[in-house]
């Protein structure tokens, strides 16, 4: 993996982290205060998995 893929890698993970901390567990997980902070942690995990596909692409036109 190249650095690039690592540095947003560890960016995402942070995000997914954060949002995790921040979301309130005593109410509902789609209520409106928690809401912003689903879509968040969505969208960073989103945003690994097209990075491991971005991967593995880049390895897929590499000859050895």
């Amino acid at each position: 993996m190249q650095k690039f893929y690592k540095v947003f890698l560890v960016v995402f993970v942070v995000f997914i982290a954060i949002n995790l901390y921040a979301l309130d567990w005593q109410t509902d997980l789609l209520s409106e205060d928690n809401l912003k902070f689903v879509f968040s942690a969505a969208s960073a995990l989103i945003g690994i998995i097209l990075l491991f596909v971005m991967n593995t692409w880049s390895k897929i036109g590499v000859k050895k």
